[in-house]
């Protein structure tokens, strides 16, 4: 099975950490977040992975050199000329994605206890474009979802704002958080073709949510950790050693 790990992040909100160090490589309990994230993926059987990068890019290329690739095929997609953001670094690396089978795509700094083949089944099962692992958590930033968990809007609690464009919220819907690790069909590369070189996947899903089954996944008993901010450092190494 095939995977992507967003790895290209600037990682603004661990500096000073990051000011000499890629976000990818910060330590959680003596391991840098993407050996963890790495380990998880080749636990659940994603033997062929890709990773994007941009900040500090030749450290990344040379962590997973120096550890053999951790003995299975890893590959690169170089953005270090232009951040894609997480749609265009998507699309970037669609050559590796040739076999017509769904593929993960994780965030590098999310942990979790999720049971990834749990989710790629039930991508699977329902066949949808793409689907998003979603919970139950204090944000301000909320994807909406229907009774059939299908994505139909997202609303930011602070200024008001939705979207897509002309999008209504009158709260009949489930208020669900992103949890930065989602299944995607392949299929999704022909509907990237009209966009620009660089642009959010989440901004994409919104816009072809009315046409596209972009469903949403709730865990049982989900735990996940982002480890974004320097704050939460000590609390992620706790959650690795649970």
């Amino acid at each position: 099975m095939k995977a992507m790990i967003f790895a290209a992040g600037l990682g603004t909100r661990l500096k000073p950490l990051t000011d000499s160090v890629p976000k990818a490589l910060i330590p959680v309990a003596g391991k840098p977040l993407l050996q963890h994230i790495i380990g998880k993926l080749i636990q659940s059987g994603f033997d062929e992975i890709i990773v994007n990068v941009h900040h500090f890019p030749d450290m990344i290329i040379q962590f997973l050199k120096d550890n053999h690739n951790f003995g299975v095929r890893i590959e690169v997609s170089d953005e270090r000329d232009l951040l894609l953001d997480t749609g265009g670094g998507i699309r970037k690396a669609a050559h590796f994605f040739d076999d017509g089978k769904p593929f993960l795509v994780h965030n590098v700094d999310i942990l979790s206890n999720l049971n990834l083949n749990e989710l790629y089944n039930h991508h699977i099962r329902y066949n949808a474009l793409a689907t998003l692992t979603v919970s139950h958590r204090d944000t301000f930033r909320y994807l909406l979802f229907d009774n059939n968990m299908q994505l139909k809007g997202w609303i930011n609690e602070k200024t008001g704002d939705t979207k897509p464009k002309g999008f209504s919220y009158s709260g009949e819907y489930n208020k669900l958080a992103f949890s930065g690790i989602q299944i995607l069909s392949p299929d999704i590369f022909e509907l990237m073709a009209g966009y620009e070189a660089k642009f959010p996947i989440m901004d994409f899903y919104l816009e072809n949510a009315c046409n596209q089954a972009i469903s949403g996944f709730i865990p049982d008993n989900y735990r996940m950790i982002d480890v974004g901010k320097l704050d939460v450092l000590d609390e992620a190494e706790k959650f690795v050693n649970l």
